[in-house]
């Protein structure tokens, strides 16, 4: 596909090779680039989406004052720490980062290891399985839901939310009408319904849970709402499993692509960890970010208004030659391996550690337990303009 200077965002086709064509073609042509009909300016290249990241100050994640009002958004963003800025955002991250300890997440090794054993062990002797179904999703949102203290029975609710809200069209302008904020909405009722009722169930039998830690805290002396906690508990539910989700999929790809680079890693699982950095890297779970300029500035080249809107392509940074060598190959060596795909700066995953460690026990157990694996057709992917990865990822089996 030949994409020129002039092809914005909501142009671009939704296909993996046109998405690569198109962020390739613009970090050589037009790094810094303005959308008329988008309504934003979107950042191409790793060193300058680097710089955006560092600088809270001028390249806020607050947006929420140019959407129009609406009633269940307004209500979710209250706790959304990830559209916060400092000093808000430093107080409520420091809240929840309790959870998120290297010796609390450490300590979750055995139970995220049993439970990856025990989905594998209810597929286990088929010749074909979906990866998503059996492992990628049941095994993060389980983890999630036990530690915000939510059924994990209810998963099949979970993923109903998540993928409402990913498989939502591609916008045609960065700041939606009254009409795309009312379908929003409509997405975000059911599980703002849920969450609130589970605060109020915590608040009247309290139990050792994060959920129970977020009722408790203190912000400037004050408690947090049930609005306030909605909102982080809706941004760990949902952000908490896709991103573990999308890695595990997206693993499965790379070393389906790949002829003996799982071979690789069943003869040395300590290479493991590597291997999914470089997954993370040429595949980015999360393709973009979003920030508004409080003043004006300069990216790149380009003098930037105050009050714009910078969309910060971060999958396009992960293939910057200026910042990694053959940037098109897979490499399970690579090393150092910088990329933005967690983010940068003070809004870096509060969750990397866990996803790490969740991908690590799952491809682990996996390439132990099935010594030949492979896609096996009927791939269903996520427009990787939204998100990178399978919603539906087939595999071909054999068991030890």
């Amino acid at each position: 596909m030949a994409v020129d200077r002039s092809t914005g965002f909501a142009e671009v086709p939704g296909r993996w090779d046109d998405v690569l064509d198109w962020y390739a073609r613009m970090r050589e042509d037009d790094p810094v680039s303005w959308d008329e009909r988008y309504g934003a300016y979107h950042v191409f290249r790793y060193a300058d989406i680097a710089r955006v990241l560092s600088d809270p100050a001028v390249f806020s994640s607050d947006l929420t004052g140019l959407v129009p009002p609406q009633e269940e958004v307004d209500l979710f963003s209250r706790g959304n720490f990830v559209r916060m800025d400092p000093p808000q955002h430093t107080t409520m991250r420091r809240i929840v980062s309790r959870a998120f300890t290297p010796r609390v997440v450490a300590g979750l090794a055995p139970r995220i290891e049993t439970i990856t054993n025990e989905l594998l062990d209810q597929v286990a002797g088929q010749d074909r399985a979906d990866l998503v179904q059996a492992l990628a999703y049941p095994l993060p949102v389980t983890v999630i839901a036990e530690l915000i203290g939510v059924p994990a029975a209810d998963r099949d609710t979970f993923r109903r939310w998540a993928d409402g809200l990913l498989s939502a069209q591609v916008p045609e302008t960065v700041i939606p009408d009254e009409k795309a904020m009312q379908q929003a909405g409509a997405r975000l009722r059911g599980m703002i319904d849920y969450l609130l009722a589970h605060i109020r169930q915590r608040r009247a039998s309290p139990a050792d849970d994060l959920t129970n830690a977020l009722i408790e805290a203190e912000v400037d002396g004050a408690r947090l709402t049930d609005s306030e906690i909605v909102g982080f508990l809706g941004v760990l539910l949902i952000a908490g499993h896709i991103t573990t989700t999308t890695l595990l999929t997206n693993t499965l790809l790379c070393l389906d692509a790949n002829p003996g680079a799982a071979a690789v890693l069943r003869a040395d699982p300590e290479r493991i960890p590597a291997a999914l950095e470089e997954v993370l890297r040429y595949r980015s779970p999360f393709p973009r970010l979003a920030r508004l300029t409080t003043t004006d500035t300069q990216v790149g080249d380009r003098q930037v208004p105050a009050g714009k809107v910078l969309m910060l392509w971060v999958a396009s940074a992960n293939r910057d030659a200026a910042q990694f060598a053959e940037p098109d190959t897979f490499d399970l060596t690579r090393t150092p391996n910088p990329h933005l795909s967690f983010g940068h700066g003070i809004h870096f995953c509060i969750g990397a550690p866990l996803a790490r460690l969740e991908g690590r026990i799952a491809v682990q157990t996996l390439l132990r337990r099935c010594p030949d694996l492979a896609v096996d057709g009927g791939v269903e992917l996520y427009d990787p303009r939204i998100m990178t990865g399978a919603r539906v990822l087939p595999l071909r089996l054999r068991w030890s």
